[in-house]
């Protein structure tokens, strides 16, 4: 099975930042797409970001776009994202996704990490 593992959550005040970091147990032809996806408590699961690991093509969501940047080091299979600017309404648990297509649909992935919370305030 492919796992991936999250870290790089916490609190912090409305203003700042955070890296968040995934880590894929292993590379398949089924993670080539990796993203981010977040949950707030009553509501829908939402895209954030994703990228295509065998480049460097990215989807943000409108709520986040200028504030946050998904990186890759393939060496690692480790996903990053940079959340800057940070907003109360960014609380969420953050989870770490990977699939087969490139966008912004939970539906288009497969493997899911555990999820790392972050906190605004």
């Amino acid at each position: 099975d492919v796992q991936l593992v999250e870290s790089g959550g916490g609190s912090v005040q409305a203003g700042g930042s955070l890296r968040l970091s995934c880590t894929a147990s292993a590379y398949t032809y089924s993670t080539r797409f990796r993203g981010w996806f977040r949950q707030a408590p009553g509501k829908e699961r939402e895209g954030v970001a994703t990228i295509y690991t065998g480049g460097e093509d990215t989807y943000y969501a409108d709520s986040v776009k200028g504030r946050a940047i998904i990186s890759q080091d393939n060496a690692t299979n480790t996903v990053y994202l940079q959340l800057n600017t940070l907003k109360p309404e960014d609380t969420a648990t953050y989870y770490c996704a990977a699939g087969t297509l490139h966008s912004l649909n939970s539906a288009h992935f497969d493997y899911w990490g555990q999820g790392t919370q972050v906190t605004v305030s």
